[in-house]
Protein backbone atom coordinates (compact mmCIF):
# COMPACT_ATOMS: atom_id res chain seq x y z
CA UNK A 1 0.00 0.00 0.00
CA UNK A 2 1.26 3.45 -1.28
CA UNK A 3 0.87 5.81 1.75
CA UNK A 4 0.26 9.24 0.17
CA UNK A 5 1.00 13.11 1.83
CA UNK A 6 -1.95 15.37 3.15
CA UNK A 7 -1.53 18.47 5.46
CA UNK A 8 -4.21 19.20 8.00
CA UNK A 9 -6.34 22.08 8.44
CA UNK A 10 -7.94 23.90 11.72
CA UNK A 11 -10.80 21.99 13.54
CA UNK A 12 -14.15 22.01 11.77
CA UNK A 13 -16.05 25.32 13.42
CA UNK A 14 -14.39 28.62 12.32
CA UNK A 15 -16.41 30.44 15.08
CA UNK A 16 -17.09 28.03 18.11
CA UNK A 17 -17.40 25.08 18.68
CA UNK A 18 -20.46 23.74 20.86
CA UNK A 19 -21.41 20.33 22.12
CA UNK A 20 -25.04 19.38 23.06
CA UNK A 21 -26.76 16.34 25.01
CA UNK A 22 -29.75 15.17 23.52
CA UNK A 23 -32.33 12.61 24.80
CA UNK A 24 -32.61 9.37 22.85
CA UNK A 25 -36.56 10.09 22.44
CA UNK A 26 -36.10 14.36 21.34
CA UNK A 27 -36.95 14.28 18.10
CA UNK A 28 -36.96 18.33 17.94
CA UNK A 29 -34.05 19.80 18.99
CA UNK A 30 -31.15 18.88 16.65
CA UNK A 31 -33.27 20.22 13.48
CA UNK A 32 -34.03 23.80 15.99
CA UNK A 33 -30.21 23.98 16.49
CA UNK A 34 -29.33 23.44 12.72
CA UNK A 35 -31.71 26.73 12.39
CA UNK A 36 -30.40 28.33 15.50
CA UNK A 37 -27.13 28.12 14.59
CA UNK A 38 -24.50 29.36 11.64
CA UNK A 39 -22.74 26.84 9.40
CA UNK A 40 -19.26 28.28 11.13
CA UNK A 41 -20.05 26.90 14.31
CA UNK A 42 -19.59 23.31 15.17
CA UNK A 43 -22.38 21.48 17.00
CA UNK A 44 -21.17 17.91 18.47
CA UNK A 45 -24.02 16.57 19.48
CA UNK A 46 -24.12 13.16 22.09
CA UNK A 47 -27.63 11.07 22.84
CA UNK A 48 -27.99 10.26 26.77
CA UNK A 49 -30.71 6.81 27.15
CA UNK A 50 -34.23 8.12 28.50
CA UNK A 51 -37.26 6.32 28.82
CA UNK A 52 -40.42 7.04 26.54
CA UNK A 53 -42.17 8.72 29.42
CA UNK A 54 -41.07 11.47 31.27
CA UNK A 55 -41.37 11.33 35.08
CA UNK A 56 -39.83 11.70 37.98
CA UNK A 57 -38.14 8.40 37.85
CA UNK A 58 -36.37 8.49 34.28
CA UNK A 59 -35.01 11.54 34.79
CA UNK A 60 -33.55 10.49 38.02
CA UNK A 61 -32.17 7.72 36.07
CA UNK A 62 -30.70 10.34 33.56
CA UNK A 63 -28.00 11.56 36.30
CA UNK A 64 -26.50 8.43 36.10
CA UNK A 65 -25.93 8.00 32.80
CA UNK A 66 -24.88 11.97 31.98
CA UNK A 67 -21.00 11.61 32.64
CA UNK A 68 -20.78 8.46 30.01
CA UNK A 69 -23.20 10.82 27.29
CA UNK A 70 -20.82 13.62 27.64
CA UNK A 71 -17.70 11.89 27.52
CA UNK A 72 -18.99 10.30 24.34
CA UNK A 73 -18.50 14.01 22.74
CA UNK A 74 -15.53 14.05 20.80
CA UNK A 75 -12.60 14.25 22.89
CA UNK A 76 -10.25 16.40 20.84
CA UNK A 77 -12.59 18.69 20.48
CA UNK A 78 -12.37 22.11 22.69
CA UNK A 79 -15.84 22.80 23.78
CA UNK A 80 -16.97 26.90 24.41
CA UNK A 81 -19.92 25.26 25.92
CA UNK A 82 -21.91 22.35 26.27
CA UNK A 83 -25.77 22.19 26.76
CA UNK A 84 -27.31 19.07 28.27
CA UNK A 85 -30.60 19.56 26.55
CA UNK A 86 -33.66 18.65 28.93
CA UNK A 87 -35.66 21.41 31.05
CA UNK A 88 -37.14 19.03 33.74
CA UNK A 89 -33.76 17.25 33.93
CA UNK A 90 -31.92 20.02 34.76
CA UNK A 91 -34.66 21.20 36.99
CA UNK A 92 -34.69 17.65 39.14
CA UNK A 93 -31.34 16.99 39.23
CA UNK A 94 -30.20 20.60 39.65
CA UNK A 95 -28.08 23.07 37.30
CA UNK A 96 -25.39 22.68 39.46
CA UNK A 97 -25.19 18.92 39.24
CA UNK A 98 -25.43 18.50 35.57
CA UNK A 99 -22.30 21.16 35.20
CA UNK A 100 -20.16 19.46 37.81
CA UNK A 101 -21.30 16.12 35.96
CA UNK A 102 -20.58 17.60 32.22
CA UNK A 103 -17.96 19.62 32.66
CA UNK A 104 -16.16 16.71 34.65
CA UNK A 105 -16.70 14.26 31.36
CA UNK A 106 -16.09 16.59 28.17
CA UNK A 107 -13.76 19.37 29.82
CA UNK A 108 -16.09 21.79 28.58
CA UNK A 109 -15.41 25.52 29.43
CA UNK A 110 -18.61 26.10 30.55
CA UNK A 111 -22.07 24.04 30.95
CA UNK A 112 -25.76 24.90 30.30
CA UNK A 113 -29.15 23.44 30.36
CA UNK A 114 -32.56 24.82 29.40
CA UNK A 115 -33.28 26.49 33.16
CA UNK A 116 -30.00 27.98 33.74
CA UNK A 117 -30.64 29.55 29.93
CA UNK A 118 -34.40 30.36 30.85
CA UNK A 119 -33.21 32.36 33.97
CA UNK A 120 -30.27 34.07 31.88
CA UNK A 121 -32.56 35.78 29.07
CA UNK A 122 -35.52 36.73 31.36
CA UNK A 123 -32.60 38.41 33.17
CA UNK A 124 -31.17 39.88 30.27
CA UNK A 125 -34.34 41.00 29.02
CA UNK A 126 -35.84 42.47 32.43
CA UNK A 127 -38.48 40.23 33.25
CA UNK A 128 -39.79 39.75 36.28
CA UNK A 129 -42.44 38.19 36.00
CA UNK A 130 -43.02 34.81 33.44
CA UNK A 131 -46.00 32.93 32.20
CA UNK A 132 -45.28 28.86 31.65
CA UNK A 133 -46.31 26.32 29.06
CA UNK A 134 -45.38 23.03 29.04
CA UNK A 135 -46.23 19.77 27.86
CA UNK A 136 -45.18 17.90 31.17
CA UNK A 137 -47.23 15.63 33.76
CA UNK A 138 -47.65 17.67 37.13
CA UNK A 139 -45.03 16.06 38.96
CA UNK A 140 -42.81 17.28 36.60
CA UNK A 141 -44.51 20.94 35.71
CA UNK A 142 -44.88 21.81 39.35
CA UNK A 143 -40.74 21.92 39.94
CA UNK A 144 -40.27 23.57 37.17
CA UNK A 145 -42.62 26.28 38.08
CA UNK A 146 -40.88 26.29 41.97
CA UNK A 147 -37.43 26.70 40.05
CA UNK A 148 -38.54 29.96 38.66
CA UNK A 149 -39.99 31.31 41.67
CA UNK A 150 -36.77 30.60 43.57
CA UNK A 151 -34.90 32.23 41.41
CA UNK A 152 -36.85 35.37 41.67
CA UNK A 153 -39.45 35.52 39.08
CA UNK A 154 -43.00 35.79 39.53
CA UNK A 155 -44.99 33.42 37.91
CA UNK A 156 -48.50 34.56 36.31
CA UNK A 157 -49.59 31.05 35.17
CA UNK A 158 -48.41 27.94 34.42
CA UNK A 159 -50.04 25.46 32.12
CA UNK A 160 -49.54 22.43 30.64
CA UNK A 161 -50.66 20.16 28.06
CA UNK A 162 -50.22 17.13 30.67
CA UNK A 163 -48.65 14.71 28.31
CA UNK A 164 -46.12 12.06 29.68
CA UNK A 165 -45.18 9.98 26.25
CA UNK A 166 -42.31 11.85 24.24
CA UNK A 167 -43.53 10.47 21.42
CA UNK A 168 -46.33 12.52 21.25
CA UNK A 169 -44.73 15.12 22.38
CA UNK A 170 -42.74 16.03 19.45
CA UNK A 171 -46.26 16.13 17.59
CA UNK A 172 -48.28 18.45 19.30
CA UNK A 173 -48.94 20.94 16.68
CA UNK A 174 -47.63 24.29 17.24
CA UNK A 175 -51.09 25.28 16.47
CA UNK A 176 -51.74 24.44 19.88
CA UNK A 177 -49.03 25.86 21.37
CA UNK A 178 -49.63 28.82 20.11
CA UNK A 179 -53.28 28.75 21.55
CA UNK A 180 -51.58 27.82 24.97
CA UNK A 181 -49.20 30.70 24.71
CA UNK A 182 -52.30 32.97 24.45
CA UNK A 183 -54.24 31.68 27.03
CA UNK A 184 -50.87 32.04 29.64
CA UNK A 185 -50.91 35.79 28.09
CA UNK A 186 -54.28 36.40 29.77
CA UNK A 187 -52.71 35.69 33.17
CA UNK A 188 -50.04 38.20 32.85
CA UNK A 189 -46.36 37.78 32.66
CA UNK A 190 -43.73 40.04 31.38
CA UNK A 191 -42.38 37.06 28.91
CA UNK A 192 -44.18 34.07 27.86
CA UNK A 193 -41.79 30.43 28.48
CA UNK A 194 -42.32 27.46 26.10
CA UNK A 195 -40.55 24.78 28.26
CA UNK A 196 -39.48 21.50 26.56
CA UNK A 197 -36.80 20.65 24.20
CA UNK A 198 -38.72 18.03 22.40
CA UNK A 199 -41.91 21.02 21.69
CA UNK A 200 -42.08 22.24 18.62
CA UNK A 201 -41.78 26.38 18.61
CA UNK A 202 -39.82 27.90 16.80
CA UNK A 203 -42.26 28.87 13.99
CA UNK A 204 -44.50 30.35 16.57
CA UNK A 205 -42.29 32.75 18.27
CA UNK A 206 -41.93 35.48 16.06
CA UNK A 207 -45.81 35.59 15.38
CA UNK A 208 -46.81 35.69 19.13
CA UNK A 209 -44.49 38.23 19.99
CA UNK A 210 -46.11 40.64 17.19
CA UNK A 211 -49.39 39.93 18.30
CA UNK A 212 -48.53 39.63 22.56
CA UNK A 213 -46.23 42.14 22.39
CA UNK A 214 -44.04 40.46 24.58
CA UNK A 215 -40.78 38.52 24.51
CA UNK A 216 -41.64 34.61 23.66
CA UNK A 217 -38.81 31.92 25.01
CA UNK A 218 -38.55 28.52 23.84
CA UNK A 219 -36.20 25.83 26.06
CA UNK A 220 -34.44 25.26 22.69
CA UNK A 221 -34.06 28.75 21.33
CA UNK A 222 -33.02 29.99 25.09
CA UNK A 223 -30.32 27.49 25.25
CA UNK A 224 -28.82 28.42 22.39
CA UNK A 225 -28.42 31.76 23.02
CA UNK A 226 -27.11 31.00 26.27
CA UNK A 227 -24.68 28.43 24.48
CA UNK A 228 -23.25 30.79 22.66
CA UNK A 229 -23.05 33.96 24.50
CA UNK A 230 -20.87 31.07 27.02
CA UNK A 231 -18.97 30.01 24.01
CA UNK A 232 -18.43 32.88 22.03
CA UNK A 233 -20.89 31.81 18.80
CA UNK A 234 -23.39 34.19 17.37
CA UNK A 235 -26.74 32.92 16.42
CA UNK A 236 -28.19 32.37 12.92
CA UNK A 237 -29.74 35.83 11.36
CA UNK A 238 -33.16 34.19 10.93
CA UNK A 239 -32.92 32.59 14.55
CA UNK A 240 -36.51 33.54 16.19
CA UNK A 241 -37.65 35.83 18.85
CA UNK A 242 -36.03 39.28 20.41
CA UNK A 243 -33.92 37.90 22.85
CA UNK A 244 -31.86 36.43 19.88
CA UNK A 245 -31.42 39.86 18.03
CA UNK A 246 -29.74 41.09 21.25
CA UNK A 247 -26.09 41.62 21.60
CA UNK A 248 -24.54 38.66 23.66
CA UNK A 249 -24.05 40.32 27.21
CA UNK A 250 -20.00 39.31 27.04
CA UNK A 251 -18.01 37.74 24.20
CA UNK A 252 -15.35 35.57 25.31
CA UNK A 253 -12.69 33.90 23.26
CA UNK A 254 -12.95 31.24 22.14
CA UNK A 255 -12.30 28.12 24.35
CA UNK A 256 -12.02 31.02 27.62
CA UNK A 257 -13.49 29.69 30.74
CA UNK A 258 -16.71 30.78 31.62
CA UNK A 259 -18.17 30.81 35.00
CA UNK A 260 -21.86 28.89 34.53
CA UNK A 261 -24.66 31.60 35.42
Amino acid sequence: MTRLPYSLTEATGTSATLGLIVLQVDQTIEQDFRRLLPAEVALHVSRIPSGADLNPDTIAAMERTLPQAAALLPPAAEFGAVGYACTSGSTLIGAARVAELVRGASGAAAVTDPLTAAVAALGALGAGSVSIVSPYIDSVALPIRRAFEGAGFDVAAALSFGEEVEARVARIDPGSVRDAARRAAASGGEAIFLSCTNLRTLEVIDGLEAELGRPVLSSNQVLAWHMACLGGAHLSADAPGCLTRRVPPRSPERGAARPVS
